[in-house]
């Protein structure tokens, strides 16, 4: 890992354990052993409830040059939280979305990439409906709706970012 995505991964003050899945996440779904991760500051209203803050969106570079976005989210299970990283191609269509950290004992099927590759290739924009649009997962219903609906507001969040030329610069 290269000394900037280092300084970036401990800015979220994060655990190591979630810092070392990001990593092999961001490894595997662009086939690289370097990169350099550049946060994107949301500093402009915005109407997602999602947090921007703790430099939860970032860019993803080799070399300079642009490789993808990422967006580290966490959203609600039956009882706790689980963490999820949705990682987006230069043109903001989803590449991988991968549930990092799930704290539940039952529910842990929405980690299968069999079910979260629903969400690969969606742009921003796309409107999401669990059981609908998304499959439903018996034994996992609360936590398959929450992440429909967490990628759902990603998606609206980054196409409202694009509307407002927050990708231009990168």
């Amino acid at each position: 890992m290269t000394a900037a995505a280092f300084l970036f991964l401990t800015a979220w003050k994060t655990s190591p354990k979630l810092e070392a899945k990001i990593k092999s996440a961001i490894e595997r779904a662009y086939t690289l052993t370097e990169w350099e991760q550049s946060t994107i500051a949301v500093t402009i209203p915005m109407e997602s409830p999602l947090d921007f803050s703790n430099d939860r969106l970032f860019a993803i570079k080799k070399d300079g040059n642009l490789v993808g976005y990422g967006y580290l989210g966490e959203a609600n299970s039956m009882k706790r939280t689980f963490d999820y990283l949705v990682l987006f191609n230069p043109d903001l269509s989803v590449r991988k979305s991968k549930v990092l950290i799930y704290r539940e004992e039952h529910g842990r099927q929405i980690g299968s990439q069999r079910w979260l590759k629903q969400f690969i290739g969606l742009t921003p924009g796309t409107s999401l409906t669990y059981g609908s649009d998304i499959d439903a997962i018996s034994g996992a219903t609360i936590s398959a709706k929450s992440m429909t609906v967490a990628m759902d507001q990603v998606l609206a969040a980054m196409a409202e970012l694009e509307q407002k030329g927050i990708f231009k610069a990168q």
